[in-house]
């Protein structure tokens, strides 16, 4: 499939929300496309005190960044841990299986407790909300490499280290990355959600929720297709990396 059959729908989407626009003749319920797109047109203007769609959007990035790595240090380590040792999978099973399903945003609470309002509570949500798949993802991954594969290691005299840098790691590897980058498509939707919580002051979701109070719908959709753009942006530097580390997993299917 050509690249631009992609682009399909997305066009098709717009021509149809031009259409309902002019329909609807009313900007504070549906805006039409010209109205979203000025905005895009002036990304660093400060829109009504809250900062500009391009600074916004900064300090988002930085958020989730901050986030997902604080997670991926703790979840790629502990993931490899526990699917190298199944009996310490299954006894740690139990409080995953608990903790997983727990939407992020129910976490708000306590993160405003522990952490106050602020950079601390938000990051806190980002690291709730992708922790877990990456953790999932890399427990299956480790646990799913033919152990056949690390007893030949060790029979060529390859000590824990060894085994872990050329087996497990490469062979748990694209289950590992698939787990980043649903980690980081749920952390930049927590950050999101997360902005909109009291006491924020800045981010694409506190820009969305403030243009809100000013009746500027073209602006929080503005907002919301430059989370869509990001977010598309990420997913696809993620399927470079998976497609150029990990061609051999698409051969072999």
């Amino acid at each position: 499939m050509k690249w631009y059959t992609k682009l399909i729908l997305p066009i098709l989407a717009v021509v149809i929300w031009e259409i309902a626009a002019v329909l609807v003749n009313n900007p504070y319920i549906l805006p039409r496309v010209e109205e979203v797109f000025a905005v895009f047109l002036t990304p660093f203007a400060d829109i009504y005190g809250s900062g500009s769609l391009v600074s916004n959007a900064v300090v988002s990035i930085t958020r989730v960044v901050t986030g997902f790595v604080i997670a991926c240090v703790i979840a790629v380590p502990l993931g490899i841990i526990l699917g190298r040792y199944p009996r310490l999978e299954n006894f740690c099973d139990g409080l995953i299986q608990i903790l997983r399903p727990i939407p992020p945003m129910a976490w708000v609470p306590l993160s405003l407790a522990w952490f106050g309002i602020g950079m601390s509570s938000i990051v806190f949500i980002i690291v709730i909300g992708c922790f877990f798949p990456i953790l999932v993802n890399t427990i299956d991954g480790v646990s799913r490499v033919k152990k056949s594969w690390v007893e030949t290691a060790k029979i060529y005299q390859a000590n824990d280290r060894q085994v872990l840098s050329k087996v497990l790691l490469p062979a748990a590897g694209p289950a590992i990355c698939n787990g980043l980058r649903l980690g980081f498509g749920i952390a930049w939707m927590s950050v999101v959600a997360a902005e909109m919580m009291p006491g924020a002051s800045s981010g694409l979701g506190y820009l969305i929720m403030y243009s809100y109070n000013f009746s500027q719908i073209q602006v929080i959709i503005a907002g919301m297709v430059a989370i869509g753009i990001i977010g598309i942006a990420a997913d696809q530097l993620f399927r470079i990396v998976q497609k150029k580390k990990f061609a051999w997993e698409v051969l072999d299917k």
